[in-house]
């Protein structure tokens, strides 16, 4: 499959931008690639429970596939490498990445990719981050903060959506705007590539003490709703 790849795939808006991003070039997007925690069956990080990204999947129209992982390292980097490799004998020969600015991360990525001899595709790497989450507003996403760090305002951010005036806020507050550093995730509930939408009826926010002090937030009720558009022109403009 020349243009085929795997989708690195959070939830969140960075990895969405980069799967957009990736569509717009050309590159077919076969997998979307999930890692959960295998103790507490919730996305790494994000802490977004396996079903409701699934539900996501199901809304943009592309396969999920969900592995989980321990908080090991070096057991991840393992289990990443066989999740990998599995999809990639499908004849797959791309996986695409969200990653903006971290060269730690980025460089794990380079070598983790020669070693399974697959090309990493890294759509946002090196554009000002303040540029990404502007692109992913006016492209038409919509995201909701739902993990935020305590020491850089926590409980101010989660449920609250990724517009301009809250990325104006991070931005006074000197707060990386796409949260590159940790300091925030994001779920994304609606967007252009998405054939339905989320529909969140019920979250609360939860305060989790461990390596760091974070809130999230606990999304108990929601559902899938069709999208509405005025016109043909306007659902196709979103994706010229």
């Amino acid at each position: 499959m020349e243009n085929a790849a795997i989708a690195s795939w959070s939830g969140g808006k960075d990895s969405c931008l980069a799967v957009f991003r990736a569509i717009r070039s050309g590159i077919k997007i076969k997998y979307l690639l999930n890692f959960m925690s295998r103790e507490h069956k919730r996305c790494c990080f994000h802490g977004i429970e396996s079903r409701l990204i699934d539900l996501q999947a199901k809304c943009l129209g592309i396969p999920l596939v969900q592995k989980g992982v321990t908080p090991d390292m070096k057991k991840y980097e393992e289990e990443f490498k066989e999740a990998v490799t599995e999809l990639k004998a499908e004849g797959i020969n791309k996986m695409v990445f969200g990653d903006i600015y971290l060269l730690d991360q980025f460089n794990w990525v380079e070598r983790v990719c020669k070693d399974l001899a697959i090309a990493s595709i890294e759509p946002l790497w090196n554009n000002p981050a303040s540029e990404v989450v502007r692109e992913f507003i006016k492209s038409g996403f919509k995201s909701i903060i739902v993990s935020a760090k305590d020491d850089v305002g926590g409980r101010d951010f989660i449920g609250r959506t990724i517009d301009e005036e809250l990325v104006c806020e991070f931005e006074r507050r000197k707060i990386c705007p796409c949260g590159e550093n940790g300091e925030f995730h994001s779920f994304v509930v609606d967007g252009p590539i998405f054939k339905n939408r989320i529909e969140i009826l019920e979250s609360e926010p939860v305060f989790k003490e461990g390596f760091w002090k974070h809130w999230f937030l606990d999304i108990k009720k929601y559902q899938m709703r069709p999208k509405f558009f005025q016109t043909a022109q306007q659902a196709e403009s979103l994706l010229d």
